[in-house]
């Protein structure tokens, strides 16, 4: 919809959540339905320029209209793009982490006022002041300059140490400053407070009473040809996003819990779904996180806030909530329309072709596209 930003622990055991989602993942055919919606589809086909590869959804009223790939997902082999194609959803992955630490909320287990020393242990005195609040809308003042590159192998302590040492661009609540450490230091407090690793939390109190079977790190049991290869924007591969240095339970602590999870576009669809309810997170719950908190500017004529985990905005007759997520190689823009009941869900993993066409640059019209035609 509306650029937002751009970014760049669990195990195999036989019963609880991880089998679940093996047991259901192996239910879906390998050709699975993928519903087409004429006039999507046709808009698409005008809008989208020959060469990238991904997925396009639709849907209205809790039903999946449009759930078609474009292009390839894997260009050597020619497997094309699909509506089960796993691809990484990079930063959209924060409204994951914000919804894990609303649903602990839920559970009487934190408060979103906490200080974060509350739940990390000692934090100097420049840092006392930071709470949850301040995570979730980046406005705590971490400077993201502190960290390093996201497969860097740090645990989540050394993470965590890092934070702790680093300068302050600004006092806690005094500016919004997009910051991917702030949602690392979030899944850290997820491990914390609920004594599961962060994957585990998620598959278990998120995914699977979402019904989502292809999302997370490690927990779904993936097949190669399952995931999308991601491509530079000289069509070099860069292989899959579990193919780069990872930890054995998923990415290392610069990028976990703030990008890095892969899903499925069918899977995205289901997790708006679990949205328009109340079984995963309460109507109090989903107030507080799609209330706009801070100012973060304007792009389109759209004024952008952020919430947790999301931006929000009207536009179009509708309040909207959105994020976007994007690395050197794929992109992605996820955005509901509250007030239509319209969701809309893209991603590419081959986004840039040097000289040519960039998706991100055409990321609000595609997506208003998309939604404009969804409404018909």
């Amino acid at each position: 919809m509306i650029a937002v930003a751009v970014t760049a622990c669990g195990g195999h055991g036989e019963d609880g959540p991880s089998a679940t989602l093996q047991r259901a993942d192996r239910q879906i055919p390998k050709a699975a339905h993928e519903p087409t919606d004429p006039s999507v589809q046709g808009f698409l086909d005008a809008a989208l320029p020959k060469g990238p590869g991904g997925t396009a959804v639709a849907a209205r009223d809790g039903r999946l209209l449009h759930c078609k790939g474009f292009g390839l997902a894997d260009r050597e082999k020619a497997v094309p793009a699909r509506c089960d194609t796993a691809y990484d959803i990079m930063s959209i992955t924060k409204q994951f982490t914000a919804a894990a630490i609303m649903k602990l909320e839920m559970m009487g287990e934190l408060r979103v006022s906490d200080p974060i020393g509350d739940h990390v242990g000692p934090v100097p005195p420049d840092k006392r002041g930071i709470t949850l609040h301040h995570l979730l809308t980046h406005t705590a003042g971490l400077d993201d300059g502190a960290g390093g590159d996201d497969y860097d192998p740090v645990s989540r302590d050394g993470m965590l140490g890092i934070v702790l040492k680093s300068r302050l661009q600004s006092a806690p609540g005094a500016e919004f400053h997009y910051s991917n450490l702030g949602y690392s230091v979030l899944a850290a407090i997820i491990e914390k407070v609920s004594g599961l690793p962060y994957e585990r939390f998620l598959a278990t109190h998120l995914f699977a009473p979402s019904g989502m079977r292809r999302t997370g790190y490690v927990l779904p049991r993936w097949r190669p040809d399952q995931i999308a290869v991601e491509y530079d924007e000289h069509g070099k591969p860069q292989g899959r996003p579990n193919e780069h240095p990872w930890a054995a339970d998923g990415p290392h602590w610069f990028l976990r819990g703030n990008g890095g999870v892969l899903s499925t576009p069918r899977d995205m669809f289901r997790w708006h779904r679990a949205l328009e309810g109340n079984a995963v997170l309460s109507a109090g719950a989903k107030r507080k996180m799609f209330k706009p908190r801070v100012y973060i500017g304007a792009r389109q004529g759209f004024k952008l806030h952020y919430g947790y985990g999301w931006a929000v905005t009207r536009g179009d007759g509708s309040r909207i909530v959105l994020h976007d997520g994007g690395n050197d190689w794929g992109y992605g823009d996820f955005a509901r329309y509250l007030d239509h009941r319209v969701m809309v869900f893209w991603i590419s993993n081959y986004a840039h072709q040097d000289g040519e066409w960039n998706l991100e640059d055409h990321a609000t019209e595609l997506t208003r596209g998309i939604a404009r035609h969804a409404r018909t």
